[in-house]
């Protein structure tokens, strides 16, 4: 499968425990959703309930990768996204977009505000899985 960014097809492997992951989301029961997914798969996670709460967990920790939900009150994700890219620090950190509003240009408006990928919701496991694997690979220099 081919990412966003272009870098070609990828194989998803086993990820380690060790890998971060920064689930924004306000909706609780997506939050559970998406957080049982992730925990069964070994991943190391923390949550966010909006943009400005996620930028509070940036900079006092590390996260292999952002799942930044688009629609949130305080500050949203595409917001959240363009102030997270102001930062060279979090230059190539891979944040990927999930909404429920899966309309013609969304996904565009995610990718220029300066989200790696897109996911509408529901989220299905296997794909999320699929993507969150190709964008840790990326991450960690690991492309075929």
């Amino acid at each position: 499968m081919e990412n966003e960014q272009g870098f070609g097809t990828l194989i998803p492997a086993a990820q380690p425990a060790s890998a971060r992951i920064l689930v924004v989301e306000d909706n609780h029961v997506n939050q559970k959703v998406v957080t049982a997914v992730l925990r069964k798969r070994g991943f190391s996670l923390d949550l966010a309930s909006d943009g400005r709460e996620a930028l509070a967990k940036l900079e006092n920790s590390d996260f292999e990768l952002v799942l930044m939900d688009v629609q949130m009150p305080v500050l949203d994700g595409l917001e959240a996204t363009r102030l997270i890219r102001q930062n060279d620090r979090w230059r190539f950190l891979p944040i990927i977009a999930t909404t429920a509003y899966a309309m013609n240009g969304d996904r565009e408006k995610c990718l220029e505000a300066g989200m790696t990928a897109y996911v509408s919701k529901p989220v299905h496991a296997s794909h999320l899985l699929q993507i969150i694997d190709e964008y840790l690979l990326v991450r960690a220099g690991q492309q075929p």
